[in-house]
């Protein structure tokens, strides 16, 4: 009999497999990082081999540790980052150029002129998103008008564009598809139709024989190749990965709130079963279908997460390794009125700057590294507590608190300011590895590994909750001197 689902966490800087039980919680787990490619300033590129060869070499990794043959696992579950737009051929199953990362910011002047030309509103109104190069339209239209042939070959049926959870599909077993929830962030889907939509295929001149099968978010939409694992195993849940991490956080009931701090910070509130209409720049997206239900998400977004503590290692070098953060930033009582502004790839949501460019501002002779290490860990929190006082002022009822996830949740100095900041209790989870938890509970809730929602929230456990303890008005001193650190940090860039 089964005993585990192997949920396949394919991010932005790494590919990540884990395998769980039928208590959800982890049994095993791997972990590779694969290369990032800058070619030019504001690009970011991944070889889409490079994610498939890391994704696959994780799972044969975590079943081999953890002694597990194939026919112990019931299925896999997908969570990918999202937007990040891949096209190959359809007979090889080669890509036609380098994968384009969400965070690529080449076709902001492309959004330009789509804005001035009018377009914005009909895209807000059918897809939820803002229009914005960090979606995958215009990054799917500029592979066709600058990879050589790419144009006439789609025209003809013969390449496939997918994100990066329906290129894994295509590797481990041949079909073209996508769910619903990955759909819904290329700013080609109607979510309120639930189809492709005719106006934007026209608008960004994209062929429709491009694009993958919508699928539901819990089902079983193939096998896998029995050459990768010895023996097919059913492919049965898929969801972005700020959709899937919701899932995980059991975030079932309209209002409730999860903020994953990842490569960036992602705040998504249940919305209920329509779309929600933001009038606070947050985007309206589809959380999930199963059992023939949608659920909707209203969801802020922030580029530079635990980005900005890989800049601080890999671009400052002020630190070796990430996890030397926490200890460099509590060695100083505050950040010394230094604010930084990772607007290294523009600003997210509420305020959708493709030319912001990355601030430091308030420094003094006396700033150390480890006030900036200070500043930018607040900076994460910053960024998430704008995120919630937009999202407060759509959603019809006060936020009681955000359950937290991600690789930086596990700072403590982090959660706390970050209570601090939102007014709300920050509750870490017990099993934090929630974006891979939620794509193992839509695979097994496929397979009858779990029997339903309800299920899976009585297996919900919190670690520890993290009280506000801020007054009101110094929280609102901080929130004014962040917001003017941002006006600094806004349209940098040349464009």
């Amino acid at each position: 009999m089964p005993q585990y689902i192997l949920a396949l966490d394919q991010g932005t800087t790494s590919s990540r497999a884990i395998l769980f039980d039928r208590q959800g919680q982890v049994f095993v787990c791997a972990q590779q990082e694969f290369p990032q490619h800058f070619p030019q300033p504001g690009w970011v590129e991944h070889d889409a081999l490079d994610i498939w060869t890391s994704q696959l070499a994780c799972a044969r990794k975590v079943l081999r540790d953890g002694g597990v043959d194939a026919a112990q696992v019931a299925a896999i579950g997908i969570a990918n980052q999202r937007e990040s737009t891949v096209v190959w051929d359809r007979a090889t199953g080669e890509p036609i150029a380098r994968a384009i990362v969400w965070q690529d910011r080449r076709t902001a002047g492309a959004c330009d002129r789509l804005r001035a030309e009018g377009h914005a509103r009909l895209i807000q109104r059918s897809t939820g998103l803002e229009l914005d190069a960090y979606f995958s339209a215009t990054k799917l239209a500029w592979l066709l008008e600058n990879v050589p042939g790419a144009r006439d070959r789609a025209e003809r049926g013969e390449l496939c564009f997918g994100t990066v959870d329906s290129w894994l599909v295509y590797k481990l077993c041949g079909r073209h598809v996508t769910d619903v929830s990955n759909a819904s962030r290329t700013m080609l889907y109607n979510i309120h139709t639930m189809r492709w939509d005719p106006a934007l295929l026209a608008l960004f001149a994209i062929p429709e024989a491009l694009l993958p099968e919508v699928v539901r978010s819990a089902g079983e939409v193939g096998r896998t190749n029995e050459e990768w694992f010895g023996r097919a195993i059913p492919v049965s849940g898929i969801a972005g990965d700020q959709q899937a991490a919701t899932f995980g956080q059991a975030c079932y009931a309209k209002g409730m709130v999860k903020n994953t701090y990842g490569t960036g910070c992602f705040m998504l509130m249940h919305a209920g079963y329509m779309a929600p209409v933001s009038r606070n720049r947050l985007l309206a997206t589809i959380g999930w279908k199963v059992d023939g239900r949608t659920d909707y998400l209203l969801e802020g977004s922030v580029f530079m997460g635990g980005a900005t503590v890989q800049w601080l290692r890999d671009g400052l070098g002020i630190i070796k390794e990430s996890k030397e953060v926490e200890p460099l930033a509590m060695s100083v009582t505050d950040s010394g009125g230094v604010m930084l502004v990772p607007a290294f790839v523009g600003l997210g949501a509420p305020h959708w700057d493709p030319y912001a460019r990355g601030t430091i501002v308030g420094m003094t002779r006396g700033t150390t590294a480890a006030h900036i290490a200070r500043a930018a860990v607040e900076a994460i929190a910053y960024q998430s507590a704008e995120l919630l006082d937009a999202m407060q002022k759509d959603a019809a009822c006060p936020v009681t608190e955000v359950r937290a996830d991600g690789g930086a949740a596990r700072n403590d100095l982090l959660m706390q300011f970050q209570a601090d900041l939102l007014g709300v209790p920050v509750v870490r989870p017990a099993v934090t590895e929630t974006t891979a938890l939620g794509a193992a509970y839509l695979a097994g809730l496929a397979q009858g590994f779990w029997t339903s929602r309800e299920e899976i929230e009585s297996l919900w456990r919190a670690e520890r909750r993290f009280e506000p303890g801020m007054p009101i008005e110094r929280r609102a001193e901080l929130m004014a001197r962040w917001a003017k650190a941002v006006d600094h940090a806004k349209a940098w860039a040349e464009h």
